[in-house]
């Protein structure tokens, strides 16, 4: 069909001429979406991952262990063979021991983001451990801050360039990604796809050829207390998200916020299980590539990454702009923004500030602090 072809089918279908105004949508990221395409400026190569399907992974529940075969450990658990680990406590990893075939990931921040300093120690004892990726850059607290999409990920690569400095390239492969993924589907898509580019970028900066190791989980920035069902299917969408846009691995919390039960985390999980099980979609590399939609908000994503990242190193580093205040107060000036698009409505959480719009109870001064750096929900301002 020609440009002009389509043009006109979309004009009788929105019964108006001006179909760019109501087809062109304001977003926070400064990314620029066209109405429709009909090319992409450059065709992106397929952006591989290293796993060969995408594990799902389970927080540990002895009742899974037929079934699952990768695990969040929060605690020592005897004899879990054949199982993909990824350890999320600091004594647990001080006190485990692999075997040679053993799958063992830390997803240990080595990152003290108030003090603004590297765990020399921590790193250097995790290193020490046979693990198959040893040392967790965690940015889904940013994600879950309210940090913009760009921000996430320059700050992604200048923790990366801060661990190099110190620890030299060989710790690039040692890397895992902590990534929390949001509710803006093909954004979300994007943004992996995107740190992909840029980390490969990275490592090229020391002569390698590597690609980053993501575990992505589901964000609690837009859920809501009062929502349990809503908060259900943004999961499960965000979950689709980070499978398509090329995780490693992938891990849905618990869909009901501030609790726990046997039976959300058995849900939480087999969210997974349906898309991975039903949809099939956590076995391609690049299921997205090919689609100008997202290989151009990719690539532009990419690029504002990268300039970000640029900036913060040519201003002193990532532990530096944070010791001064400046990476808090990028964050929190894109946090209260985003909250004011939630509190007016341009943001829509279903059940909270649409069907019903409930009273404003708590202000955007109340819930954000522009000297740090914390996860605060949307929905928090309606409960």
């Amino acid at each position: 069909m020609s440009n002009t072809a389509w043009e006109n089918l979309v004009k009788k279908q929105l019964k108006t001429d001006d179909i760019y105004s109501i087809l062109t949508k304001e977003n926070l990221e400064g990314i620029v979406v066209k109405p429709f395409y009909d090319s992409v400026e450059k065709q992106l190569v397929n952006l591989p991952k290293i796993e060969e399907s995408t594990h799902l992974v389970a927080r540990y529940h002895e009742s899974l262990e037929e079934d699952v075969f990768a695990f969040i450990l929060d605690q020592n658990v005897e004899n879990l063979e054949q199982k993909t680990i990824f350890v999320n406590n600091v004594d647990l990893a001080g006190h485990i021991s692999p075997k040679e075939e053993d799958q063992y990931f830390s997803l240990i921040d080595v990152f003290d983001e108030k003090e603004a300093v590297i765990n020399d120690q921590l790193v250097k004892e995790l290193l020490a451990k046979e693990f198959r990726r040893n040392i967790c850059v965690d940015i889904s607290l940013h994600q879950n801050a309210g940090a913009s999409i760009d921000q996430q990920l320059g700050i992604a690569l200048a923790k990366t360039k801060e661990l190099v400095e110190i620890y030299g390239s060989e710790i690039l492969n040692k890397l895992i990604f902590r990534i929390a993924v949001g509710g803006n589907y093909f954004f979300e898509m994007a943004k992996l796809r995107a740190f992909k580019l840029v980390f490969n970028q990275l490592s090229k900066e020391y002569n390698l050829d590597e690609i980053p190791y993501i575990f992505a989980e589901t964000s609690l920035r837009n859920k809501a207390v009062s929502d349990n069902e809503n908060n259900l299917i943004r999961s499960t969408l965000e979950l689709a998200s980070a499978m398509i846009g090329g995780a490693d691995a992938v891990f849905s919390n618990n869909y009901l916020v501030d609790k726990s039960t046997e039976n959300s985390e058995e849900i939480s999980f087999k969210q997974q299980i349906v898309l991975a099980y039903e949809s099939i979609i956590n076995v391609f590399e690049d299921a997205s590539n090919g689609s100008y939609y997202v290989e151009d908000i990719t690539q532009q994503i990419a690029e504002k990454s990268w300039a970000l990242f640029v900036e913060i190193e040519e201003a002193g580093g990532y532990l530096e702009l944070l010791k001064q205040g400046i990476i808090q107060k990028k964050i929190y000036d894109h946090a209260i923004e985003e909250q004011k698009w939630v509190e007016e409505g341009k943001i829509k959480l279903i059940g909270v500030n649409l069907y019903p719009k409930l009273d404003v109870k708590k202000s955007v001064e109340e819930l954000y602090n522009e000297k740090e750096i914390k996860a605060v929900r949307w929905a928090e301002m309606f409960e």
